[in-house]
């Protein structure tokens, strides 16, 4: 029975295996570059009205497989426009931000401890979680301070529950998120009425002043906290 269990734990991590080589197959990790975002587009457009379901599958295993979100945060303001982007970069960010914390969290659980538990990151992250709870997701998703990638496998380390855990990653990247589909989508966003492409721009540089406000704040704010 310990064994079935065991094999039962590690279904995850090869289900894992089994998409990370789907997507090499199919020569996907060429596309996680700002230069090759055309291609990218060119790549997840042919798939007609599914596009939004491919672009978040994709987005949710490059978290899990920290590869770049930037290039795929502005593809879709390009690709879907700035509303529609927003939508469904969260859902992708959020699914694989879930999915990392739940590999940490039930499978693999050893090999995440001796990469993660010894690392600054997890540290810093297990000591403000214990500290503040659900406060230090919400500290780590809006400011910088540590790789996202990386902070979803480290979470699932420490005490925090999934449900605030998921609740505040998504709304806590919103702003971000905002920011760059809107500032993307103002390319072809606009169509034309300069008016529209200005208030796309005015928008997105409003979402990333504010983030950049609320950021410094928090850092202040929790600088012993963070830092100790």
């Amino acid at each position: 029975m310990n064994v079935i269990k065991k094999y039962k734990r590690l279904l995850p991590i090869i289900g894992i295996m089994v998409v990370l080589a789907l997507l090499w197959y199919f020569d996907v990790f060429q596309y996680f570059q700002m230069e090759r975002i055309q291609e990218l587009n060119v790549f997840i457009d042919k798939f007609g009205l599914i596009s939004p379901l491919i672009f978040i599958f994709i987005y949710s295993m490059a978290t899990v497989f920290f590869l770049p979100g930037l290039p795929l945060t502005i593809l879709a303001g390009v690709l879907f426009g700035p509303l529609l982007g927003t939508v469904w970069v969260s859902i992708g960010a959020t699914t694989g931000a879930t999915l990392a914390f739940l590999v940490a969290r039930y499978s693999g659980r050893q090999y995440i401890v001796d990469k993660f538990s010894k690392s600054d990151l997890f540290i810093k992250l297990d000591q403000g979680v214990k500290k503040q709870g659900w406060k230090m997701v919400a500290i780590t998703r809006l400011v910088p301070l540590f790789p996202f990638n990386a902070q979803n496998y480290a979470y699932g380390l420490t005490s925090v529950s999934l449900k605030p855990y998921v609740l505040t990653s998504f709304f806590c990247m919103l702003p971000g998120t905002i920011a760059y589909t809107f500032l993307a989508g103002a390319i072809i966003g606009g169509e034309g009425n300069v008016g529209k492409t200005i208030t796309y721009i005015g928008i997105g540089i409003g979402f990333l002043v504010a983030l950049s406000l609320i950021s410094k704040m928090l850092i202040n704010k929790n600088s012993i906290k963070t830092e100790n």
